[in-house]
């Protein structure tokens, strides 16, 4: 216990003197195995542990799915969704945040990233919001809100890590799980902007005709189909995450260059740069994360924290409560991918003792986990955000406030319905 409290301790430490994550979580775990083991045998083992940590086929996705992502975002998929989104339902009250939520869901969705997101649809959809007469904080609070709802809609790499941290928990089974808290958040945040903007009196766009809805549909087609030929061979066995993944590079490939033809031969070396650098940082996050989570259960505080939680009630709606806040305050001070990898050991237990499956509070932790990254003090999502709408992080708190009620009713309802997580793995075997 005493090497997980000098773990813990050195951690928040680093995070309070503003070390990147990923440096914060090793060099804390090297000194928790200083406290027990001389220097050359603690890097040994936390090398070790690394290499163990990103020795796993199922994580061959998460590099393939993030080339993916950035070829969508080059090759036009994201004007495309905006067109769509806003032939279809541009009239309504609000009609242009409406158009943004559902453009960030889908566009977030087939990324699976939802700082890609943000910038992508954000670019696009603020400008436009703040020309009709949005409030800028408005504007970006919208988009940074609905960005977070990618990763719950699979294709998802979060959900990759989860399965993994989670010990085999099977892919196809959190993709299905997804869209149910994924649907019922973005209801939510849709209901939310278009109170806010009757209240507000934002303007409502022209109504267009079924023909015109039809017509802005026809080219984001090909761009919707990549999700359910990802999501269906997975579920149908086809094919694994991991070919899945890689069969959404070739295919957004195919896309931005032959069929919208809004990417060049001449940019593929620059995007495979970016999403190397990208991978680069999420595999070195995990390996990170896979060493401390080995010293957290080396030191038997996982357990210890576990008995704890479980001692404060009987009731499972309780302790699920508890664990809600837990996670909110985590998701607020720590990156999405680390936080999953330390706290699955540390949660699942409780929660398979109270009767919940791994696929349910995998779409707990991840709801939780990914609000985090639309609340300050780190929020790498809320920062992408106000950078791209020109506004300031302090602007935006008062707007995401119903926006934030918004995806705390849908937690809520997720937490306490297993239905919607549960649902359809079950209708399709997989769980």
């Amino acid at each position: 216990m005493i090497s997980g409290l000098i773990l813990v301790s050195i951690f928040f430490l680093l995070v309070l003197l503003n070390v990147p994550i990923g440096f914060a979580i090793g060099l804390a775990t090297l000194a928790a195995l200083g406290s027990i083991m001389p220097f050359d045998p603690a890097t040994t083992t936390m090398a070790q542990r690394m290499v163990a940590g990103l020795d796993s086929f199922t994580l061959l996705a998460i590099p393939f799915f993030i080339l993916s992502g950035y070829l969508m975002g080059a090759g036009g998929v994201a004007s495309r969704l905006i067109n769509a989104a806003k032939g279809m339902i541009g009239a309504l009250p609000g009609g242009l945040a409406v158009v943004n939520i559902i453009s960030c869901m889908l566009f977030g969705s087939v990324s699976g990233s939802a700082v890609a997101a943000t910038s992508a649809i954000g670019s696009f959809m603020v400008p436009a919001m703040k020309k009709e007469g949005y409030d800028a904080p408005f504007a970006a609070s919208v988009t940074t809100s609905a960005s977070i709802l990618g990763l719950l809609i699979p294709p998802s790499n979060v959900m990759i890590v989860y399965a993994v941290a989670a010990g085999g928990v099977s892919i196809g089974a959190l993709f299905l799980a997804g869209y149910g808290p994924g649907i019922i958040a973005g209801l939510a945040l849709i209901i939310a902007a278009i109170l806010v903007a009757r209240r507000a009196g934002y303007p409502v766009s022209e109504r267009v005709s079924l023909a015109e809805s039809l017509a802005a549909l026809g080219p984001a087609v090909p761009s919707i189909a990549m999700l359910l030929v990802v999501v269906g061979g997975i579920v149908s066995g086809l094919f694994t995450a991991t070919e899945a993944s890689a069969f959404a590079v070739v295919y957004s490939l195919a896309l931005g260059i032959f069929v919208h033809r809004e990417m060049r031969w001449s940019e593929l070396p620059g995007i495979i740069v970016k999403s190397a650098e990208t991978t680069g940082i999420v595999l070195f996050l995990i390996a990170a994360s896979t060493g401390m989570a080995w010293m957290l259960a080396y030191s038997g505080m996982p357990g210890a924290i576990a008995d704890a939680l479980l001692t404060i009630s009987d009731n499972p709606l309780i302790l699920l409560l508890v664990i809600n806040v837990i996670l909110l305050v985590v998701g607020a001070f720590l990156d999405i991918t680390p936080a999953i990898l330390i706290f699955t050991p540390i949660l699942l237990p409780v929660a398979v003792a109270l009767g919940i499956s791994p696929v349910h509070f995998g779409m707990i932790l991840i709801f939780n986990l990914s609000i985090g990254l639309c609340t300050p003090p780190v929020g790498t999502v809320l920062f992408v955000g106000a950078a791209v709408g020109g506004t300031k992080v302090a602007a935006m708190v008062r707007p995401m406030l119903p926006l934030y009620a918004a995806m705390l009713l849908a937690l809520a309802a997720t937490t306490a319905f297993p239905a919607l997580s549960e649902a359809l793995p079950r209708l399709f075997g997989m769980m």
